[in-house]
């Protein structure tokens, strides 16, 4: 089982690691990894890894079998071999991007109190989709709602709970189009807001900023529909 250093420090930029196994299409997994890898729509980490005196640029970064996580080559190189040791880095500025993105995304949830059907984030912009029977008309007043979260400063936090536990608080869960696996260990919760004064808590594996003012201003974009009852509203970051 690959160690998660992402999800126990996010902000953890490079870190050193060993080669654990190599696949045969030439991806590497390491015995611990700082690469978020795509997943819950967020894409895989880029960066680079280094040993000896090689230097190789990671393309991306994705789930392999089992809990294997598995970094990708941006080129055909030599690989380093089974039980080298090797520093990884992550492209810092796009993954931290990612972080305000997704956590973005979870305030529009609130703002926009529909069950979510998808969603997708990027460096610059984000979105969600909505069970929803019409568009909202309200941008301006979302896109305040949402820069008043960020001005706000709220804590992002987590905590973990069984899959019983989720069961017997199924309003938690806003995601319609995935639910979060059950059965297998305890569920991560991201909280925004203080232990009892929050705003909101749902399942989500994915890296997050630590405070909402980290997100930094926000703009609401287009809002089109996506079918009968799915309307989906892209979310911009400003800089």
């Amino acid at each position: 089982m690959t160690q998660m250093l992402f999800r126990t420090n996010p902000y953890l930029r490079d870190s050193a690691a060993v080669v654990h196994d190599l696949t045969p299409e030439g991806g590497i997994i390491l015995d611990q990894c700082l690469f978020y890898p795509t997943g819950g729509g967020q894409p895989g980490d880029s960066g680079w890894i280094s040993w000896d005196t090689q230097h190789l640029p990671i393309a991306t970064t994705v789930k392999g079998e089992g809990d294997a996580i598995v970094l990708v080559p941006a080129e055909a190189s030599a690989l380093p071999p089974k039980g080298a040791h090797v520093t990884h880095e992550v492209d810092w500025d796009r993954r931290h991007k990612h972080m305000r993105v997704h956590t973005a995304l979870h305030l529009l949830s609130v703002a926009v109190p529909f069950g979510v059907t998808g969603g997708q984030i990027s460096a610059s912009h984000g979105r969600l989709d909505f069970d929803m029977p019409d568009a909202p008309h309200n941008r301006e007043e979302i896109e305040e709602v949402l820069n008043g979260f960020v001005d706000a400063d709220l804590r992002i936090s987590e905590q973990w709970i069984t899959g019983e536990e989720l069961e017997a608080n199924p309003h938690i869960v806003k995601t319609m189009a995935v639910k979060p696996p059950k059965g297998a260990g305890n569920i991560r919760l991201i909280r925004i807001g203080e232990d009892e004064d929050w705003i909101d808590l749902q399942p989500c594996g994915g890296t997050h900023v630590a405070r909402t003012g980290e997100i930094g201003a926000l703009r609401v974009g287009k809002m089109e529909k996506k079918g009968r009852l799915n309307r989906r509203i892209y979310l911009h970051l400003d800089s």
